[in-house]
């Protein structure tokens, strides 16, 4: 692949991997949030292809492919049967408002540039420049995590953390290795299939899923 090619499909993939975060920011309609996890999903296998083509590995390929399935079809599907199962529809009132979690991924973004400059210094190549671009995800995944109250639109954001870390991973160290991803991936769809049961037992307690109704419980 030439080098220019390579560099463009590569700030692309990674330039729409982080507008997929900051919209899981904006939108409200918890479908529109899904939609957008899909597209984070389908972009991380775009970045992992392309670095895996360059490089003439095959095994990267294939880890990406499989990372692009669960986390672009089989996680958004298990995200959709739930939102379906529960009447859910829109994210509540978040803690932190549309506006304010929009400076706040803009200033978290820029933390993430100035945190990985010291390493994009020492080995100056076009994964390692966009290695800012994993660890903001990261930041702000864990900012939605905390910021949302419904809990499906809290696992997007504990799932678009996860891809953070893959993505880091992709660009810092051309991937990891199949058993690991395998492992990760095991554990994320356990993780989503308790989240449908959870808020299901949710829904038929309390008539909703705003993690707030949870503090309504006494001893």
């Amino acid at each position: 692949m030439p080098t220019g090619l390579y560099t463009q499909l590569l700030d692309l993939g990674c330039g729409c991997f982080l507008l997929a975060a900051v919209l899981v920011l904006w939108f409200r309609q918890l479908g529109a949030i899904v939609k957008v996890f899909a597209l984070q999903g389908v972009a991380l296998a775009g970045v992992g292809t392309v670095l895996g083509a360059h490089a003439h590995r095959t095994d990267l390929v294939v880890v990406s492919l499989g990372v692009g399935v669960l986390r672009a079809v089989v996680l958004p599907r298990l995200l959709w049967r739930a939102l379906a199962a529960n009447g859910q529809r829109r994210e509540g009132r978040p803690l932190v408002n549309v506006a304010a979690s929009l400076l706040a991924a803009a200033a978290l973004t820029l933390l993430a540039y100035a945190a990985a400059r010291p390493l994009v210094e020492l080995a100056p190549t076009p994964a390692t420049r966009a290695l800012p671009v994993g660890l903001a995800v990261v930041l702000i995944g864990f900012f939605t995590l905390v910021t949302r109250r419904r809990a499906a639109a809290q696992t997007v954001g504990f799932l678009s953390l996860d891809n953070g870390i893959t993505m880091t991973a992709f660009l810092a160290t051309s991937g990891v290795p199949l058993i690991v991803e395998l492992g990760i991936s095991f554990d994320l769809l356990l993780a989503v299939l308790v989240l449908h049961l959870l808020t299901g037992r949710m829904r038929l307690a309390f008539g909703g899923t705003d993690i707030d109704d949870l503090r309504e419980l006494r001893d």
